[in-house]
């Protein structure tokens, strides 16, 4: 599973065998001398608009799905509001499941706050 994260960044992860994987996607290079961040961010979407940008989503969900092998990617963070109908292959995550996902991590690897 991949996790994509749509907020004033571009937050990744991927999820195998039950281990969790942050990633650095936002960083690389997409196109037009661009990287995935600069389309996917808050910036880009204000910058090629609504429509552009739910496409953008879309190229950049069905690229990283091949490219990395996973059987689905999951959309969350707060600019995951505005797609509407998620792209194929991907659905919307709750943020409500990070805040949960975030405190078993701690937990479950004796981390004290």
């Amino acid at each position: 599973m991949l996790f994509l994260g749509l907020g004033t960044g571009l937050g990744s992860a991927i999820v195998i065998d039950n281990v969790v994987q942050p990633m650095e996607l936002s960083h690389l290079p997409y196109k037009n001398g661009r990287t995935y961040g600069d389309f996917l961010r808050q910036s880009g979407l204000d910058r090629i608009g609504i429509e552009a940008w739910r496409q953008e989503v879309a190229n950049v969900v069905a690229l990283l799905r091949a490219g990395l092998v996973v059987d689905y990617v999951v959309i969350g963070g707060g600019n995951a509001r505005h797609l509407g109908a998620p792209p194929p292959h991907a659905r919307l995550g709750d943020n409500a499941n990070a805040f949960d996902g975030g405190f078993r991590l701690w937990r479950d690897a004796n981390v004290r706050i």
